[in-house]
């Protein structure tokens, strides 16, 4: 059983890409195969031992509040942190649960889901100040390569991140497991922008010059992000498939 049992999610954004001018939509809780697509996440950090969840919201954050707590299954202890400047990247979104994490943490996005098996194996493979990232070699099976946040490897570690890498062997599949030094890399990220901002790929990328990131392989695993219409429908034929398959 691994030692990490805390999670954060991160849930700030706009979701805009799904939405579109729909300003009552609130991405986490689209219907997917008729539940909401954080349902599935929770469930699946759950069954690996998780016992603690914060979620970092930001847009529509009282509404959000009120229709996640609806959501939380019992025996799960959860808390809500609010990313007043959610409108910047993903990077100052983890920023804002620093100060409520004392121990190394699960991190994912409220828009991906996973099998279990994936957090199990990130999870098991956890060490102690490294940053440990799912990776997927599997390219040919990405729906929307160019949208993916791409990774170069050497062996188990990573050696640069970001969407628009030439060389690539890999993809970030939106699942960490985080030590608290990761605070530190992402707090230079932001403090060396001009704009005060920065992503978890500009962390990932300072720690994995320190030689302090470890690419976790999924193998088989699944996982899909719904970040478009069309990868939300994509999505549902798969995890359709995934539930007929199980069910035979």
């Amino acid at each position: 059983m691994t030692a990490v049992s805390e999670a954060v999610i991160l849930m700030a954004g706009e979701g805009s890409r799904l939405r579109g001018s729909d300003d009552t939509f609130l991405k986490p809780l689209v219907p997917l195969l008729g539940r909401p697509l954080i349902s599935y996440a929770l469930e699946a950090l759950i069954r690996t031992g998780i016992k603690t969840v914060n979620f970092v919201v930001g847009y529509e954050s009282g509404r959000m509040i009120e229709r996640v707590k609806q959501l939380i299954p019992a025996g799960l202890s959860v808390s809500f942190i609010e990313n007043r400047d959610w409108q910047k990247q993903n990077g100052v979104s983890l920023l804002a649960a620093a100060d409520r994490v004392s121990k190394p943490f699960l991190l994912t996005m409220s828009d991906h889901l996973f099998d279990g098996a994936l957090v199990s194996r990130l999870l098991d493979s956890f060490e102690a100040g490294f940053l440990s990232i799912a990776i997927d070699r599997k390219l040919d099976s990405i729906f929307d390569l160019d949208d993916a946040m791409k990774v170069q490897t050497r062996g188990n570690r990573i050696t640069d991140i970001g969407k628009h890498l030439r060389l690539y062997d890999a993809i970030d599949s939106g699942l960490f497991v985080c030590p608290l030094q990761f605070f530190d890399y992402l707090e230079r990220a932001k403090s060396g922008s001009s704009e005060n901002d920065c992503s978890l790929a500009d962390g990932v990328r300072l720690m994995a010059s320190d030689d302090r990131v470890r690419a976790i392989d999924i193998g088989d695993a699944w996982w899909q992000d719904v970040d478009t219409p069309e990868m939300l429908q994509y999505a549902e034929i798969q995890m359709s498939k995934r539930m007929q398959s199980a069910a035979t």
